[in-house]
C-alpha cells in the first residue's frame, strides 16, 4: 500500500506532532489538508499554517492550508470540502489538535474546561464525522487520534479531571467509532507516545527537562506504519508508538531521542 496520490487530513498541523506527521506522509508523495487556526506568528510558538505548508511542500507532498478552528462546525465542513475540491477526495483523517491544562479542578477556569473539551473531544468528533462521507469511498480508509490508551485508575484523574476527561473523549472516538465502521472498512485507531515528545505543549507542564524527550518524529513514524496496515485487519486499537515501530523491526530508537544517547525518559501521562 501507498500513500502516494492520498489525501490526508490533518487538525492541528501547523507544528509539533501534527506537521511531523504531515512531513513524514509527504516524503511518500501524500496531499495534505493542513486544519490549523493559526495564521499569523505567534510570539511564543513557531510556525504558523502557512510555514507548515511550505515544509510539507519541501518534504515531497502536495499541501493545502486551511485556516480552521475545530470548534467550528461550519469551519471544519468548509476545510474539508475545500480539500475534496482541491484533491478529490479523502483518504485519511489524523485528529491531533489538542489543547491542554493540568489543572486541579479549583484552578480550572470553565473558560479552559470549554476549550478543552471543545478541541479535543468534540473537535475529534466533527472532524471525523466531517470527513467520514469520504473515507468511505477510500480504498483503504483511516482515522487516526493522538489519543492514549483509556486507564480508569483515579491517579490518571487527580489534579486534571478536566484535561483527562477531555483526552479520553478522544479515545472513546477511537474505540467506539472501529466497531461502528468496522463493516464500511474505515480503521479507526489512537496512537500515543511512550515517552513524553518535546512540543510546544511542554510550556504547559511545569518542572519537564526537554532533554528527557523524544523528538515528534517517532509518532510520524508510527503513522506512517499504521496508514500501511489494511485497515480491515487494524482497527479499534490503541497504539503505543514504540509497539508500533516494534512491529516493523525498528527496535533502535536512539534517532528519536532529544539527546541522542539518552537512556532515561520520562514515561508520558496515562502510561505506566
Amino acid at each position: 500500500m501507498t500513500l502516494r496520490g492520498r489525501t490526508v487530513f490533518i487538525s492541528g498541523a501547523s507544528r509539533g506532532i501534527g506537521l511531523a506527521i504531515a512531513c513524514r506522509l509527504a516524503r511518500e508523495g501524500a496531499n495534505i489538508i493542513l486544519a490549523a487556526k493559526t495564521s499569523e506568528p505567534h510570539p511564543k510558538l513557531p510556525g504558523t499554517v502557512f510555514s507548515a505548508a511550505e515544509q510539507v511542500a519541501a518534504a515531497g507532498g502536495k499541501a493545502l492550508p486551511v485556516v480552521c478552528d475545530i470548534r467550528d462546525e461550519a469551519q471544519v465542513l468548509a476545510a474539508v470540502e475545500q480539500g475534496v475540491a482541491t484533491f478529490g477526495g479523502i483518504d485519511v483523517c489524523v485528529n491531533n489538535a489538542s489543547a491542554i491544562s493540568l489543572t486541579d479542578t479549583l484552578k480550572t477556569d470553565m473558560k479552559r474546561y470549554d476549550l478543552m473539551n471543545q478541541v479535543n473531544a468534540r473537535g475529534t468528533f466533527l472532524c471525523s464525522k466531517a470527513t467520514l462521507p469520504h473515507l468511505l469511498k477510500s480504498e483503504n480508509p483511516h482515522i487516526l487520534n493522538i489519543a492514549p490508551p483509556l486507564d480508569l485508575d483515579p491517579k490518571w484523574f487527580k489534579g486534571h479531571v478536566a484535561y483527562t476527561m477531555a483526552k479520553y473523549g478522544m479515545s472513546m472516538c477511537a474505540i467506539g467509532m472501529a466497531e461502528e465502521l468496522r463493516a464500511e472498512g474505515v480503521a479507526v485507531n489512537g496512537l500515543w507516545p511512550r515517552t513524553v515528545i518535546n512540543t510546544a505543549a511542554l510550556a504547559m507542564i511545569p518542572g519537564v527537562d526537554p532533554k528527557r524527550c523524544r523528538t515528534p518524529e517517532i509518532l510520524a513514524d508510527a503513522a506512517y506504519a499504521i496508514f500501511h496496515r489494511d485497515g480491515r485487519r487494524h482497527t479499534g486499537n490503541v497504539y503505543i508508538d514504540e509497539d508500533v515501530l516494534a512491529a516493523e523491526g525498528i527496535t533502535d530508537l536512539d534517532r528519536y531521542a532529544v539527546v541522542p544517547g539518552t537512556k532515561h525518559f520520562l514515561t508520558d501521562l496515562f502510561l505506566d
